[in-house]
This record gives structure tokens, sequence and C-alpha cells, in this order.
């Protein structure tokens, strides 16, 4: 599905949230602690939006790697060019519930839109714990359903009637109706709190964005 959608996903991203994601990727790079020259893996990387975010932060001297499953993904994100001043991200295939890193081996990890995507919340979050060195951070940007009020009705329409409709007509066809059905799997902000604290990782804390509608997690690999 992800190669299908491939040419129109950057596209849809900026549909779908008004221009926002790239707001809600910069902070998540923040959130992420970097610092020139640090290293830093970001899992499920898709078209690189987020990689090349944190590419940024870390300056010409870090090194930021993107992995991805969808091989058209990857193709897209390598045709990308970073900022002037950025690390240049390298791009692999692999697997979010193993990734393939030693362990301890990167100052953060990170993750946008991608959780929803993966079979196993838990063991992917594990994964990322298990790769970043002791004291760095693990962050997870993620589209959340609102608990109450306003967010909770905006997101019912936008996401279950307004976003299959766009999908459709810039021809992604079903996969946008599966981003609702994803949406409404994903857990709750203290779940994935919970997972992320079973998964090894202290200090976890979360934010919300956009009347709920985003959450961004983060924790420290211990």
């Amino acid at each position: 599905m992800f190669d299908r959608i491939a040419p129109i996903y950057d596209l849809m991203n900026g549909l779908m949230t008004a221009g926002l994601d790239r707001r809600w990727r910069q902070r998540a790079a923040r959130a992420a602690g970097l610092q020139p020259g640090m290293s830093v893996v970001d899992v499920a990387c898709g078209s690189g939006a987020l990689t090349r975010e944190v590419a940024a932060a870390v300056g010409p001297n870090g090194s930021v790697l993107g992995i991805d499953v969808s091989a058209a993904m990857l193709r897209r994100a390598r045709t990308r060019r970073p900022r002037a001043g950025s690390a240049v991200p390298r791009y692999a295939s692999g697997d979010a519930t193993d990734l393939p890193l030693a362990d301890a081996s990167t100052d953060a990890a990170t993750i946008a839109f991608g959780l929803r995507n993966v079979p196993d919340y838990q063991r992917c979050l594990a994964e990322m714990a298990r790769v970043t060195r002791p004291g760095g951070r693990v962050v997870v940007l993620e589209i959340a359903t609102p608990e109450l009020g306003i967010g909770r009705m905006a997101a019912a329409l936008w996401f279950r009637r307004i976003v299959p409709v766009l999908g459709r007509l810039a021809g992604g066809g079903s996969a946008y109706q599966y981003l609702p059905d994803s949406v409404r799997r994903y857990p709750r902000p203290d779940e994935v709190a919970s997972l992320m604290r079973a998964a090894g990782l202290a200090g976890v804390r979360w934010r919300p964005m956009a009347f709920g509608m985003v959450t961004m997690h983060a924790g420290r690999a211990v």
C-alpha cells in the first residue's frame, strides 16, 4: 500500500494537516534533544520528512539513518536533498520490529506517523529503546483520537469523512480509508506512555497538539 501511495504521500500529508505536519516534525526533532555531531535513527521514515529535520539538527558532522520497509518510499526519500548545513541521511530497508542496528548504537530514535502501521507497537518501541544509548531520547509523533470536545468531533469529521475522499481524488484509492481505521485502533496517549515504559524507557511524557488530534511522546533510554 505504501509503495502505491508514495507519489502522493507528501501532498496528502500537507492537505490532511493544512501544512502543520512540518511544524510537528520540527517539534519532534527538538524533543529528541539533538546536538551537532549526534547520531539518529528515524524509524518508518517514509519519504524522509522527519529524517531531514533531524539531519538539520545534528549538522554536517552528524549521522542519520532512515529505515522503512517500503522500497518506493525509500526511493522517494533518496531524491530529496537535505537543507544546507545538514547531515546527509542514509536510507536502508528494515523492519521496525527488528532494527538492523547494534544495542546502544545511536544517540536518539524517532518515528513520525509510523507506529500506527507497525503490527506490534510494544516490540517496535522496545527496539527503538534497545538501539538508543543510555540517556538518549526516543520520540514518537502520531495521529491520535482526541478524548473530548471539539477535537473529537473535528477528528471524526475530518479523518473518517473528508480524508478518504481527498485520498481517492488524489489517486490513493482505499489507502486513505485505512488511515482512519488505523487511528481508531491506535492506543490512547496514556496507553502509549505505558507501552514506552514497558519497553524500558524512563521519564516518559506526552504533549497533545491540534486539539489532541496529534500527540508527541518522548522517553529516555536507560
